[in-house]
């Protein structure tokens, strides 16, 4: 392959809580890998391996994820979290682009807390972070609770899943809503890749 066709890695790292947020995980890939040339690594944080430890740091883009629980990342994020602090130490994650989702039993519920912690989080590796980019939907009266982003969160792709139902039952748009999140970090991943291929020529 061309250099500058040659694919970009992506990593997902996230912890599935009870399986709604699995699936918001699966959906992220879903709209990274329908990106040409991208490669994209499911790791899950709570079982995480030294060969994923790897991925992560060898990855031009990592979106985290996380089910809000009390207003935060739940706490098998958090401990994967610190446990990066070896990559803060050395800077290994400098310049990465960055992105996050979350998902939750409320409309709201808060997750704009944990989408901060996940900013703070990429901030302090000195990662670069990759807003939703979509405006609010579902917010005027010609509005669809089937539009993109129908949640109104900026930071993240945001989802709601009642707390009495199945994965298999989670709202449409919040999966496209993660698609697009997909899609757009790998995107700017290859933007970024050939960018950096050609200013080195």
């Amino acid at each position: 392959m061309n250099e500058l066709m040659d694919p970009v890695r992506l990593v997902v790292a996230c912890h599935g809580g009870r399986g709604h947020t699995g699936r918001l995980a699966a959906a992220v890939r879903q709209g990274a890998q329908d990106v040409t040339g991208t490669d994209v690594v499911a790791v899950e944080v709570d079982k995480i391996t030294p060969e994923q430890w790897f991925q992560l740091d060898e990855a031009d883009a990592v979106i985290f994820g996380a089910p809000t629980y009390m207003g935060s990342a739940s706490a098998a994020f958090h401990q994967f979290a610190e446990a990066s602090s070896r990559r803060w130490l050395t800077r290994r994650w400098q310049d990465k682009l960055a992105a996050g989702f979350t998902n939750s039993g409320a409309k709201a519920g808060d997750k704009s807390g944990t989408l901060a912690y996940f900013t703070t989080l990429a901030a302090q590796h000195g990662m670069v972070w990759i807003n939703l980019g979509l405006r609010s939907g579902w917010c005027s009266a010609n509005g669809s609770e089937y539009d993109l982003n129908r949640l109104g969160f900026s930071h993240g792709a945001a989802a709601q899943s009642n707390v009495d139902e199945e994965p298999a039952l989670m709202h449409k748009a919040d999966l496209e809503t993660a698609e697009y999140l997909g899609r757009r970090v790998a995107t700017y991943a290859r933007v970024i890749a050939a960018g950096k291929r050609a200013l080195a020529l």
